[in-house]
């Protein structure tokens, strides 16, 4: 496949993507609603689980083409590109959104920072202690997270004193969720199942779309992991953000970023199994660290800024913490194409 060959396949398959992606969120949400959930904690699970489904088929296919730095590179990027889409829903929205949502986030926060971590020390590391070729981290990072899931289900609320003043107007649902609101809850369920079976068509031609770009340019796997794909593949939790706050779920719209992040950590262990070669991030480039440190640096950033939070006042939309964040996203993909 040529360079505009795989371009065009890219951009098709790409869209194809985010629409499947999208849409699963909208199924996510009004079953949740129908099945009556806390909107944290289906934010953080379920809307995750659903927004990250392009991650996992297009992390398993990169590790069985042999591309590893395709993979890793896509989950730290994608954990990026969810910390820039938080400060963006925050500029959207005029600095509103990160003093209405619960302080619970930062639990959520702390473990994906966590499991993000236990990564990196592997990759500097180079550590290949495993069972089989599967390697020790991504097994013990999916242990975890299935521990705190159950956490997060049993977790009390944490909201923030005041919090009610600082609600933005609820909208009637638009897009994905006015039209998800009509069906049943089993046609909800065949729904949501239609759009897994996109993704998994869709997301394989993604990647390797992008790993023939690679080959095609010289340009590394490290970056466009980071960037493109991760960008891609990120799309749809910046959709069901952004149409999670026209209906006043501001706690699923940050849930879902948090939480995606969480469940980007777990498909490292389904990106080993598939890289049959030996334990996965042993054989990454070192240049990954910079992704996953910067993740961290990111998540690190959005927590101060949404504890240190108070009322909205009438300059709050001047304050510099989303644009601190942003300024942080372009500078760490600014190291990682400087590095690798």
């Amino acid at each position: 496949m040529g360079l505009w060959q795989a371009v065009m396949v890219f951009l098709l398959s790409a869209a194809v993507l985010v629409w499947a992606g999208s849409s699963l969120a909208g199924y996510a949400d009004q079953i949740a609603e129908r099945m009556r959930m806390s909107r944290l904690f289906v934010g953080t699970l379920m809307l995750a689980f659903a927004t990250s489904l392009p991650e996992l088929v297009t992390d398993i296919t990169a590790a069985r083409a042999g591309a590893p730095d395709l993979a890793a590179g896509d989950l730290f990027g994608s954990s990026m590109a969810n910390m820039a889409i938080l400060a963006i829903i925050d500029l959207l929205y005029r600095g509103r959104v990160w003093p209405s949502v619960e302080l619970g986030h930062a639990r959520v926060a702390a473990v994906a920072i966590g499991l993000t971590s236990i990564a990196a020390l592997n990759i500097l590391t180079r550590s290949e202690v495993g069972i089989g070729w599967v390697g020790f981290a991504p097994i013990l990072i999916a242990v975890l997270y299935v521990v705190s899931i159950a956490w997060f289900r049993r977790m009390p609320l944490l909201a923030r004193p005041g919090v009610e003043t600082a609600r933005i107007p609820i909208q009637k649902p638009t897009g994905w969720s006015e039209e998800a609101s009509r069906h049943s809850l089993g046609g909800l369920w065949l729904r949501f199942g239609l759009a897994v079976f996109l993704i998994f068509v869709s997301a394989p031609v993604v990647t390797l779309s992008v790993k023939a770009i690679a080959d095609s340019t010289g340009i590394a796997q490290t970056f466009l992991g980071a960037a493109l794909l991760a960008i891609t593949t990120s799309i749809p939790e910046l959709v069901a953000s952004i149409a999670s706050l026209r209906i006043g779920a501001y706690d699923m719209a940050v849930g879902n970023l948090f939480g995606s992040n969480v469940a980007n950590m777990s498909v490292l262990l389904f990106a080993d199994i598939a890289y049959t070669e030996g334990p996965i991030l042993a054989a990454v480039s070192p240049t990954q660290a910079v992704s996953a440190v910067g993740a961290i640096l990111l998540m690190a950033i959005a927590v101060a800024a949404i504890v240190g939070e108070s009322e909205k006042t009438r300059f709050r939309q001047l304050e510099p913490d989303a644009f601190v964040l942003l300024i942080a996203y372009a500078a760490t993909l600014g190291a990682i194409a400087f590095y690798g």
